[in-house]
Parts: structure tokens; C-alpha cells; sequence
């Protein structure tokens, strides 16, 4: 089972708590350790990604933007122990040639140090963007002379395989952008959890709702 989370609400979960809205997103991350753990100990789910900074993320204040910088940052390089503890491999999807060399090569590092784990795959969408993605992949596979087809494109795009739940935190109901080829049959869940909020056990319920429903993919 592949499952995708837009994780959406730090901010304002910051806000009506008195706080900072970067508070929110150091909240977040530690949403983001227990989620992956718990995914890590869940059978069904074999891959988990989430959306951790959009294409569109640029537009917000400097100051956020470079809080955010600092603690993907941050996150990366301490986070090789829960990786390495709990089976996981990390993968960044995304254009990171947007980001300095030194989150650059925390990156990498977290990347070639965690490729072997096989308990769960997480790609942490890094200045993604569904349609940067797409058009990335056609012009990849146009500089490989492969005609151009769905197949083609499918295996040339950041994540090659299907969405099966997607699930967007914080209230709004929309897909922003966010795996815009493999969510073309997921099944969506959308919850007015502000991301911060967003537990283990309510995880769990979307899962086990997931479990309930005939996907028939356009058949009958």
C-alpha cells in the first residue's frame, strides 16, 4: 500500500495555540518521526510520502522559508538513527538542485546510508510540484529517444508507482499540486486535523477504512 499525506496545518495550529507559526512546523516534524515509525511497524503500507515543501512554498515570508530550510536540515541529520532503527529508506522526490549544496548533501547522505532498509520506503517531496514533475519526466524521456507514452512517462516521473490513499490534513479539500499522475485512482481522505493533531490512531482509521472499499479502477 502506497499512502501520501499533504501535511497541511502547521501554521495555524501554531496560530491558535499563541505561538509562532515555525513552532508549528517543528511540531510537525515530530509528527512526521512518529508517523514513519508507526508506518514502518504497519504491514500494509510499504511506501509513505509526504509533502514537505512545494514548488509554491517559495512565495511565503523569507523568514519561513529559511526556518524551514534549517530544520529539513536539522531533521535530515538526526534523524539517520530512527531511519537505520526502524527498517526505513529514505528517498527525496522532488528538484533539489533548488536547495544549498549542504542540504544538498544531507540528502544524499541520509539517502546512501538508509538505501538498503526494506521495512518501509519513505519519499519526502522536496520543491515538488505534480506538474514540474510531470514535465520533467516527458523531457527525460525525450532526451532518451523513448517515445513518448504513459508508460514511458509513468517510469521516468520522481514516483513511478500508484498512490492508493491520499490524505490531506487542516480542513481544505484539494489536491494542490501534490502527485497529480499517481493519485489518478487513489482513494482521498480529507480530515480537519491540523497536521500537529494528526495522531497515530486516526492514521490507523483511514487504513482500516481504506480496507472497506471496492476500488474497481473504472470496471465494473
Amino acid at each position: 500500500m502506497h499512502v501520501a499525506i499533504i501535511m497541511d496545518g502547521n501554521g495555524r495550529w501554531a496560530t491558535k495555540q499563541g505561538k509562532s507559526r515555525v513552532e508549528g512546523h517543528r511540531v510537525g516534524s515530530e509528527v512526521v518521526r512518529e508517523l514513519t515509525i508507526f508506518a514502518s511497524k504497519e504491514s500494509r503500507v510499504k511506501t509513505l510520502t509526504l509533502y514537505a515543501f512545494s514548488t509554491e512554498n517559495w512565495k511565503r515570508p523569507k523568514h519561513e522559508v529559511e526556518f524551514l530550510m534549517r530544520l529539513l536540515g536539522n531533521y535530515l541529520d538526526k534523524e539517520l538513527d530512527t531511519y537505520l532503527e526502524n527498517g526505513v529508506k529514505f528517498r527525496a522526490v522532488g528538484d533539489i538542485s533548488k536547495f544549498s549544496s549542504k542540504l544538498q548533501n544531507s540528502i544524499q547522505n541520509l539517502e546512501e546510508k538508509t538505501q538498503h532498509l526494506t521495512s518501509l520506503t519513505q519519499n519526502l517531496a522536496l520543491n515538488y510540484g505534480g506538474k514540474d514533475d510531470i514535465v520533467r519526466s516527458v523531457k527525460r524521456v525525450l532526451k532518451s529517444g523513448d517515445e513518448v507514452s504513459e508508460e514511458s512517462i509513468e517510469k521516468n516521473l520522481d514516483v513511478s508507482y500508484p498512490i492508493d490513499i491520499f490524505i490531506r490534513t487542516g480542513g481544505d479539500s484539494r489536491v494542490s499540486n501534490f502527485l497529480l499522475w499517481q493519485i489518478s485512482y487513489a482513494e482521498l481522505f480529507f480530515t480537519n486535523t491540523l497536521f500537529p493533531d494528526f495522531t497515530k490512531e486516526e492514521f490507523l482509521n483511514i487504513l482500516n477504512r481504506f480496507e472497506t472499499i471496492h476500488r474497481r479502477f473504472g470496471g465494473l
